[in-house]
């Protein structure tokens, strides 16, 4: 059986040749290298003085943020009393009392007593009770 032939075409096309691969660019160019040396010294202190400003409204922001959802932050004060105040008792001290100056007359006393009788070394201590007993008559009065 003879073979037919089909005119010299075959009946696939030729193959098309594969083009070539798309470079793919995935990073960013490099960022320019900044030098330091053309700042000046107050620019940096300003800069550091600007962040800190910064750094503290934050904070104050913050704090606000927190006293709003937690409510507001109580600060109490605790006064530390001596035995000898607590012996006399809080009115009189409060009401410049005799013993109003009792802790600045026992400290002078025991300096006097220390330093044989040197009222040079112990002149803090006799300023201190002088100003006591200023401030106590004016109390008073």
């Amino acid at each position: 059986m003879p073979r037919r032939s089909s005119g010299g075409r075959s009946a696939r096309p030729a193959p098309r040749p594969n083009p070539p691969p798309q470079r793919v660019n995935n990073a960013p160019p490099p960022a320019p290298v900044q030098s330091s040396s053309g700042g000046s010294i107050l620019g940096g202190i300003g800069s550091t003085i600007a962040q800190g400003m910064a750094f503290g409204t934050g904070s104050a922001v913050a704090h606000r943020a927190v006293d709003s959802v937690m409510g507001p932050r109580t600060i109490q004060h605790e006064a530390v009393v001596s035995e000898a105040a607590a012996a006399s008792g809080p009115a009189a001290a409060a009401m410049g009392g005799p013993d109003a100056c009792g802790m600045h007359t026992k400290a002078f006393q025991d300096c006097l007593n220390t330093s044989g009788s040197d009222i040079s070394k112990c002149q803090f201590y006799m300023d201190m009770l002088a100003d006591c007993r200023r401030n106590s008559s004016m109390m008073s009065s």
